[in-house]
């Protein structure tokens, strides 16, 4: 086991040495091999978790300055860009709704609305699941469901009546949703931020991607595949599910729980407001018809531009809970400093490293090269080639972190959209939104691991209904990029 994580450790640096010195070797620039090793070094770690993801994204703030591709005053920037606010505020606010217990009142308010069948149940699961984490971290939605689930698997086995289909549908069905309904927000899942900013810093003069067309985009899109979902769980692991479910256990959660609290409407305004004021922010397009946005006016009014961002909304409604006093906890705010320590520090040097590296690939003229290297791709049939690049992606997840996988593969197929006449977005987005959909593994994305941790599923139950899923995700995420993503961006 050591001399495994050794050489998994060696193969990044001696894997970047060898690509430096074959690129050296066929002539290329200097400052091009010494970027390339650094890439190659960061892909092998990322993809083999040789040392902890977010350690390797701190590698261009040393490699960098130390091989000579970027000075530190230019690589500590990439650290914390304007997006990685909008990652911290919405973290704030989702940890301040764990902390009043609001995402789960949701939850239960759900499953109970739809439960009692075990095809209906596992569609409240689902439902709750794919709601939740559109606004707070999918680990936390699957973390918080899953002793739900496992409370419902423990009733039926204690009256008697062993369904083993149902508690790996539902289990199942928690993980699948935690990832899909991620997809339909901006902010619901990281591979989205990184696009978000990878997008604003290498096409400027192209459309903006922004909360309210990202949702006209993804909503239609994840609802679609929730659906599909639903369909082949109950297809592979209910049968006819028609006998009714004791749902006792929900009333009594229900009942644990108490009237709604003062807190818990606070945070219920706020969150209402932020979405709305995410929505409003720009103007939304229908057609010939158009919602102008609050934030150009405000800007004209000021006499600046493009000083308002998305970002600042999330920073401002969490500085709101956080001024906001409590009733229930007297001398304390509804969003405390707890609240804003819990931001995973990791998750910064993660975001921090792939654009630090973006920025080293395109200075360096290695992004030039990559695009010339990748020109074979340019003639092949639109869907094809974005169906071909989905399951690469969808699969190359399976493996490896669906953030570090997206900053990769956004770094290596961005320097190809020039040489291919589809938009770039069209491109970019499917192959972002592909990386959240890996269903077939325990490692692909954490709801899986968590899931996978309750030992109430084999590596078995979960291929069997995630491969398929994989698949047919790829081609409706083909479909919808190639059929109504110029349409919702405005391209």
């Amino acid at each position: 086991m050591i001399a495994t994580d050794l050489i998994k450790k060696l193969a990044g640096p001696l894997g970047g040495v060898v690509g430096a010195l074959l690129l050296g070797h066929a002539g290329y620039d200097p400052v091009i091999c010494r970027t390339a090793a650094v890439a190659i070094w960061m892909a092998l770690w990322w993809i083999t978790e040789a040392v902890n993801i977010y350690f390797t994204g701190l590698l261009p703030v040393i490699l960098f300055p130390l091989l000579g591709i970027a000075p530190m005053k230019a690589v500590a920037p990439m650290y914390m860009k304007d997006v990685l606010f909008l990652f911290i505020g919405g973290f704030v606010i989702a940890f301040t709704f764990e902390r009043w217990n609001l995402h789960r009142r949701l939850a239960l308010r759900i499953i109970g609305t739809v439960g009692g069948s075990p095809p209906r149940l596992l569609a409240g699961f689902m439902i709750a699941s794919w709601f939740l984490s559109m606004w707070i971290l999918n680990t936390a939605t699957a973390t918080l469901l899953l002793p739900s689930v496992l409370a419902v698997i423990t009733q039926l086995e204690e009256r008697g009546h062993r369904r083993d289909g149902l508690a790996i549908a539902l289990l199942l069905g928690v993980a699948y949703a935690s990832s899909i309904g991620g997809t339909a927000t901006l902010i619901g899942t990281l591979p989205n931020l990184v696009l978000l900013d990878f997008w604003s810093e290498h096409y400027q003069g192209a459309v903006s991607i922004d909360f309210a067309h990202w949702f006209m985009f993804g909503l239609p899109l994840s609802i679609l595949v929730l659906g599909v979902a639903w369909l082949l769980l109950r297809l592979i692991y209910l049968g006819s599910g028609k006998e009714e479910i004791d749902t006792s256990w929900h009333s009594e959660a229900v009942k644990k729980m108490g009237p709604t609290t003062y807190e818990e409407y606070v945070l219920g305004f706020v969150f209402l407001l932020t979405v709305g004021a995410w929505f409003t922010l720009k103007g939304i397009d229908f057609g010939g018809w158009r919602i102008p946005g609050w934030g150009p006016w405000l800007e004209a009014q000021l006499g600046v531009e493009g000083f308002i961002k998305e970002s600042t909304i999330a920073i401002t409604m969490a500085g709101l809970l956080f001024l906001w006093p409590s009733r229930n906890q007297p001398r304390e705010s509804i969003a405390s400093w707890r609240e804003f320590q819990r931001v995973p520090l990791g998750i910064i040097f993660l975001f921090g490293g792939g654009f630090a590296l973006a920025s080293g690939i395109e200075s360096s003229g290695l992004g030039q090269l990559m695009s010339s290297q990748l020109e074979g791709l340019a003639g092949l049939p639109p869907f094809l080639l974005i169906l071909s690049l989905c399951l690469f992606t969808t699969f190359f997840t399976e493996l490896t972190s669906n953030t570090a996988s997206t900053i990769l593969l956004l770094n290596f197929l961005a320097p190809m959209t020039s040489n291919i006449e589809l938009h770039p977005l069209i491109i970019l987005l499917p192959v972002t939104i592909s990386a959240s959909f890996a269903f077939m593994l325990p490692a692909a994305t954490p709801p899986n691991t968590i899931v996978f941790g309750s030992e109430r599923l084999t590596i078995r139950d979960m291929i069997r209904g995630g491969l398929g899923l994989n698949l047919i995700c790829a081609f409706l995420v083909t479909l919808a990029a190639l059929t109504f993503a110029g349409r919702t961006f405005g391209f």
